[in-house]
């Protein structure tokens, strides 16, 4: 996707200097600043605080930070460890899993000297990946709005979004964004509806990286989402995922649950994109995802800029205060109007992923 103009990824590789560039995303939208990540502790650092976010994004970090974690020693007990600190960054996501299984899958039968250079090419591999196969989620995502865009018949097609699965959650292209992007590319009129995504307030992101791209766009306070469905002011939604069960239930940003409730009682379609590394097929349903319990000064202090222009943060709660700051929750596969994936679009359902991934059936 584009950064004024010019064609940019998330993550920069440094295979000769074992490092990477990431834009952080606690910076965004008031400043852009890329920081280098050149340790195993500064890569675990960046995902547990979010410099880096979304779930494909955090796969490809992880993956990214085992291969520098690598660089001096490759024994297998450096590799043991280099896994544990990573995989315990951020419980609900299940891309980093995957992407530390499949690191580890493809080092642990090569000799230590060769696990370096092999690291880094394992992690390109997915990052590249991640790009392919979202780009595909957009191509089918594009088509499965064919109705909705005949029926608007030249005026904007109105999609509204939760929490930020474009571009900066991803490596490129975004998983619900994707088919935005697609459109977008397509000449076909799209106004997004950016919900702000309390209290880390993700959807400034999704609102910056359309503004990037030239995409038109309204933020809206996440609870006047109920208003504007019920109105009819919006003509699908669509998210990203951190967790898919394998019988289709959704684990994603906290507040999607509201959104497809409301899309369900007023007839709205309520679609995730997301590609396979999202899917856990070992996961027998949405009660067994661990939702993540983030630091209650996430929602206790609000950030921004002062009169000066400067970060700062302003306190809107006693530290005494208890408050509760669940990342996530889960929305039921029935709520769910489909699934849309890098190989197509199916029902979310347990017999509807077998459909796009048969190979899985048995996955544990």
């Amino acid at each position: 996707m584009n950064i004024d103009g010019i064609p940019t990824r998330t993550v920069r590789a440094h295979p000769a200097q074992n490092c990477i560039d990431i834009i952080d995303q606690t910076r965004l939208p008031h400043a852009l600043a890329w920081v280098r990540v050149a340790s195993l502790d500064q890569a675990a650092h960046a995902i547990r605080a979010m410099q880096v976010r979304g779930a494909p994004l955090i796969g490809a970090t992880a993956a990214y930070g085992l291969a520098i974690a690598l660089d001096f020693e490759a024994s297998d007990a450096r590799l043991d460890a280099a896994i544990a600190l990573l995989g315990a960054t951020r419980p609900t996501a299940v891309n980093l899993h995957w992407a530390l299984t499949r690191m580890a899958r493809h080092l642990r039968p090569l000799p230590p000297a060769a696990r370096h250079a092999a690291a880094w090419q394992e992690a390109a591999a997915i990052a590249d990946e991640d790009v392919a196969q979202n780009a595909a989620i957009g191509r089918h995502g594009l088509a499965a709005w064919g109705e909705l865009i005949a029926v608007r018949n030249g005026q904007p097609l109105r999609i509204m979004t939760h929490c930020n699965a474009g571009w900066l959650a991803t490596v490129d292209w975004g998983t619900a964004l994707s088919p935005v992007y697609a459109a977008h590319a397509a000449g076909v009129p799209v106004e997004v509806l950016v919900s702000e995504t309390r209290p880390r307030n993700q959807g400034l992101l999704t609102a910056w990286e359309l503004a990037q791209h030239g995409v038109p766009h309204t933020l809206l306070a996440d609870n006047a989402a109920g208003l504007l469905l019920r109105n009819r002011q919006v003509d699908a939604v669509i998210v990203g995922a951190d967790r898919i069960a394998a019988n289709g239930d959704v684990a994603n940003k906290v507040g999607t649950y509201l959104k497809a409730l409301a899309c369900a009682d007023n007839g709205i379609p309520f679609y995730v994109a997301a590609p396979r590394s999202t899917l856990d097929f070992a996961c027998a349903s949405g009660d067994a995802i661990p939702i993540e319990e983030r630091d209650g000064d996430e929602f206790r202090l609000v950030h921004g800029l002062d009169h000066h222009a400067q970060p700062s943060a302003l306190r809107q709660l006693p530290a005494s205060e208890t408050v509760a700051n669940p990342a996530f929750d889960v929305t039921p596969a029935r709520l769910v109007t489909a699934l849309i994936t890098e190989r197509g679009v199916c029902p979310a359902s347990a017999a509807g992923l077998r459909t796009l991934y048969p190979e899985a059936a048995g996955e544990k």
